[in-house]
């Protein structure tokens, strides 16, 4: 099977009904990012953070998968697909698909304050001040912050590498490391762009903009890859 590659942002996540991480002024749910988002608002407010997330976990666990998620699942049965996403939802996985790798990590899992490595799944919808990890710090939201590492980059970079076919859905580019993935995909692959507004790609050779939103370009990319066949 030739592999499919997708990376995905905010973009398919919004047509589920969940918020884009940040809106045009620069607030989520109505919080400066910075203040429930960096080490340095854990550090001096865990209670308003661990609020925070449980808040968003609620709305993520509510949440449905919509029509593109399922599409892409679908392309299982043509497509070695490999799903790398920023969004910290687990949509893909309750879609059907098998591969995923997220970048900035999985709000329904929990973490050390330590060792981001040391993961556990939540109980309900609730991280609680007090639940410890087994080192003994307290648990907090398995989500990549402002200002620490994405571990997954590499692993990320790897599999855009051994891509026969590109797809960029719902994100605009301009939060990186992500946004340089799609400079491991080989020069020579198809990179098909899926968004309202196709972010600034003239510089990659072999891009087909499908200037659309996550469901109607998800459908429209099906359709090309069957005639494709």
């Amino acid at each position: 099977m030739m592999k499919l590659v997708v990376l995905t942002g905010a973009g398919i996540s919004a047509e589920s009904g969940l918020k884009t991480f940040r809106d045009a002024d620069g607030l989520w749910e109505g919080y400066n990012v910075y203040d429930v988002a960096t080490p340095e608002a854990w550090e001096k407010d865990p209670e308003l953070v661990q609020q925070f997330y449980n808040e968003r976990r609620k709305q993520v666990l509510d949440a449905q998968p919509n029509r593109a998620h399922q599409l892409l699942a679908d392309l299982e049965k043509d497509f070695d697909v490999e799903i790398i996403t920023q969004n910290i939802d687990d949509l893909h996985e309750r879609a059907g698909t098998a591969k995923v790798t997220h970048l900035h990590g999985v709000i329904t899992k929990s973490q050390s304050d330590l060792r981001s490595d040391l993961t556990y799944p939540i109980k309900g919808s609730e991280i609680k001040m007090g639940e410890l990890c087994e080192l003994g710090s307290q648990l907090r939201p398995h989500v990549v912050w402002f200002g620490e590492a994405v571990p997954m980059i590499e692993v990320a970079a790897r599999i855009c590498k051994q891509a026969d076919i590109f797809v960029l859905i719902g994100t605009s580019l301009a939060v990186y490391p992500a946004a340089g993935l799609i400079d491991f995909v080989p020069s020579v692959v198809d990179k098909y762009i899926i968004d309202p507004r196709i972010p600034d790609v003239k510089r990659y050779k072999n891009v087909i903009n499908i200037e659309k939103n996550a469901v109607e370009g998800v459908a429209e990319l099906k359709a090309i890859l069957s005639n494709a066949r």
